[in-house]
């Protein structure tokens, strides 16, 4: 048998567009052979909905879309990831639910048994879970179908295992012959090594040949890789499909061979293209087409306006310095050296005057006071006052340039910098921002060399650079790190060599400046732990570990 792995990149709540990427993939599939074609996690809906699943409607929809898919599956099957619903009128009413398709009718329905509710995940919330799970048999081989969570929780590959089930091990003990798992596994950096590892111990633990179909591109703050994987009982790799983009693979089971496509060769590459991806997606599904940004000579504003301009392309960028009284001649050439590598649209507005402005108007009211942060964060809300004011007039979606380090500590001005529609770097921490620009200039050579060398400073007040106020960022990185991705305490913090006085100071910037966080635009997440949905800490708190 021949089957094909379908990586499509939907659209939630698209059910028409949906059904046009599951269709053209049938027809790719069938021109090549396949006999059954895969496609991800609730494809018809896209994924995630969150609450449009507490719409009556839009289940309805996703009923009716699986529904007007049967005639196209009359020579060739599929597995279809849809909103199924329950009959007996008890719980939430809903199943995440797979069906497989053949000779235009549903010949099965098989549901997801285990239902994350860690980090990004809220299944619980929406759905039941399934009460038991059988193969199906398709010409002569029992199909053991399952969905996402259903294979990660592997025996003997976690260190704990997070589920007593294993709907796997199930199907197998039933006579499964060959396994299939649709799925929309998000992105991280981690998932990288982490997922084909644990895909592979599990062909090799149930001794199975596995399919695994994933879902492509950006829905909000999630990135999907693809990244689709066949293997074989022994462990051994037969299939692999494309990073960060979509593809059709059709693997033959009885040769154990199918098409294996190269991956990004660094985590610095494969950051960069879900960094693209994430933010053309986000902007083509939420209706944009062109974006704008600060654009002030620094390393993150060049990084963020590299990736707008290949997510985007370079015509549709509109890069905006707005100098004042503290930026640097250097900071000036540098934005122009930038905008004119990415061929990017360049304009300069001085803020200067209407700094003045709000001094004056203020002067009476702060009196004998002396200039603290507070003159530093006007100049930033200039600024954003700014950009919004050109994202409204000319329909562009204004990207955010901060990046992890600073929104964790709090190294940002709300309604400043952090005013926008994307924060595209929010979930890249400082060390890797540099790492990024090196390989972007691997790749085409547009970031100039004194804007990667030159201290990072926002310029807001004279001769300032960030470790005036911050850590080195080498140091502050990893502390972040350990706190923020790796859930240490101080006091495990400090046995890994770093001076406590640094470490409580560090910890207590993350603590107090959660308000901040919590009114950030939606944060692209490429880490085990982004500031967005999958981190829930309270803001009134007074814990200090």
């Amino acid at each position: 048998m021949k089957i094909a792995l379908a990586q499509i990149d939907p659209t939630v709540g698209d059910f028409e567009g949906n059904l046009r990427h599951i269709r053209q993939a049938l027809k790719d599939a069938r021109a090549g052979g396949a006999d059954l074609c895969l496609f991800p996690e609730l494809c018809l809906t896209g994924y995630p909905p969150h609450d449009l699943l507490e719409r009556p409607r839009f289940v309805e929809q996703n009923l009716e879309a699986l529904d007007a898919l049967r005639p196209d599956t009359a020579d060739i099957a599929a597995v279809v990831g849809f909103v199924g619903t329950t009959a007996d009128g008890v719980g939430k009413g809903l199943y995440n639910s797979a069906a497989l398709l053949a000779e235009g009718q549903v010949v099965s329905v098989h549901s997801k048994t285990l239902l994350p509710t860690y980090d990004v995940f809220d299944e619980r919330r929406y759905f039941e879970p399934a009460s038991r799970v059988r193969p199906v048999e398709f010409r002569g081989i029992r199909l053991g179908i399952s969905i996402c969570e259903d294979m990660w929780n592997v025996p003997d590959f976690w260190p704990r295992r997070m589920y007593e089930k294993d709907p796997v091990r199930d199907l197998v003990n039933q006579g499964a012959d060959i396994l299939i798992n649709i799925s929309a596994s998000p992105f991280t950096l981690e998932k990288r090594r982490l997922r084909p590892e644990m895909l592979k111990a599990a062909a090799l633990n149930y001794g199975r040949p596995l399919f695994f179909v994933n879902q492509v591109g950006g829905n909000d703050d999630l990135v999907f890789d693809g990244h689709s994987l066949a293997f074989g009982p022994d462990g051994a790799l037969w299939a692999r499909g494309r990073e960060f983009g979509q593809d059709l693979i059709v693997v033959d089971t009885d040769a154990g061979t199918g098409e294996i496509r190269d991956l990004c060769p660094s985590d610095e590459a494969a950051a960069l293209e879900a960094l693209v991806l994430g933010t053309r997606d986000y902007a083509h599904k939420c209706g944009f087409q062109s974006a704008v940004l600060g654009l002030s000579g620094g390393i993150d504003s060049a990084l963020t306006a590299a990736i707008g301009a290949r997510a985007l392309g370079p015509g549709n960028i509109h890069g905006i310095a707005m100098s004042s009284r503290y930026t640097s001649d250097e900071s000036v050439r540098d934005a122009r050296a930038i905008a004119e590598a990415l061929g990017i649209h360049l304009h300069f507005i001085s803020i200067d005057d209407i700094f003045e402005v709000f001094l004056r108007k203020l002067a009476p009211v702060f009196g004998d006071l002396e200039p603290d942060v507070t003159e530093e964060n006007l100049q930033a809300r200039v600024r954003g006052v700014l950009l919004m004011a050109l994202s409204n007039k000319f329909g562009h979606l204004l990207l955010t340039t901060g990046n992890k380090s600073e929104l964790a500590t709090g190294y940002c001005t709300l309604y400043g910098d952090m005013a926008g529609g994307l924060a595209v770097l929010a979930d890249v921490p400082k060390t890797m921002v540099y790492r990024i620009c090196e390989e972007l200039n691997r790749q085409d050579p547009i970031i100039p060399r004194s804007v990667i060398d030159k201290p990072p400073s926002a310029e807001l007040r004279p001769d300032q650079t960030d470790q005036d106020s911050l850590p080195p960022y080498d140091v502050l990185d990893q502390v972040l790190e350990y706190h923020i991705e790796e859930r240490m305490d101080l006091d495990r913090i400090v046995e890994r060599g770093f001076d406590r006085t640094l470490v409580e100071d560090v910890l207590r910037l993350v603590r107090v400046n959660e308000y901040k966080r919590r009114q950030s635009p939606p944060v692209l997440k490429i880490t085990s732990k982004a500031f967005g949905p999958g981190r829930r800490m309270p803001i009134a708190q007074r814990w200090n570990g």
